[in-house]
């Protein structure tokens, strides 16, 4: 397994780890006590915050955001300008006009369960799960929980049919044309 590379423009924190093999690309931001696992990719200009774990062989496209609370486990897609939001009641400042602390925020993180994608732009809102080999079409805006295989797309993002693992779009029997992947599901 290769060592990890961390280019030189990169900030990592001290108390933030990265596992073998991870690339953490050009002006990516990786805050404290964060956790990227092996063999994971950070494109450019992505900000992983504090807390924030990723799993192992997850890849994060240039110019994503991962906000705190946010889970990812192995094998996620995070595409390009994704945004993974975390607070349910954002506000800069308190009625009062006093600006917000950390311990102002009602904060839910997201969680992208292994294998999961995100397509360019898709923003997922605070304290949603997106499930185990889902897909999420560019652009779209997960509001809410995201069932395993399925297929969503759209603002809201709904459901619009199932994936296999591979990637590819159930068929009206729910079967993979390319691997033979069958869903064994009812709804």
């Amino acid at each position: 397994m290769a060592e990890k590379f961390v280019h030189k423009t990169a900030e990592v924190a001290p108390t933030a780890r990265i596992g073998k093999g991870a690339k953490v690309w050009n002006y990516c931001q990786v805050r404290e006590n964060a956790s990227v696992g092996e063999n994971c990719i950070l494109g450019k200009n992505v900000y992983v915050d504090f807390g924030v774990k990723i799993g192992k062989n997850c890849k994060i496209q240039n110019n994503s955001s991962l906000f705190h609370g946010a889970t990812l486990e192995e094998g996620v897609l995070v595409g390009p300008h994704c945004v993974l939001a975390n607070d349910k009641r954002p506000r800069a400042c308190t009625p009062d006009m006093v600006v917000k602390a950390t311990c102002d925020w009602c904060a839910a993180g997201v969680t992208l369960k292994k294998g999961c994608s995100l397509g360019a732009g898709t923003i997922v809102l605070p304290g949603v799960t997106v499930g185990e080999w889902a897909m999420a079409g560019s652009g779209s805006i997960v509001t809410k929980d995201v069932q395993p295989h399925a297929l969503v797309y759209g603002n809201p993002a709904k459901r619009h049919g199932w994936v296999c693992k591979c990637g590819r779009k159930l068929d009206a029997k729910k079967k993979c044309l390319e691997c033979g992947f069958k869903l064994m599901r009812r709804s």
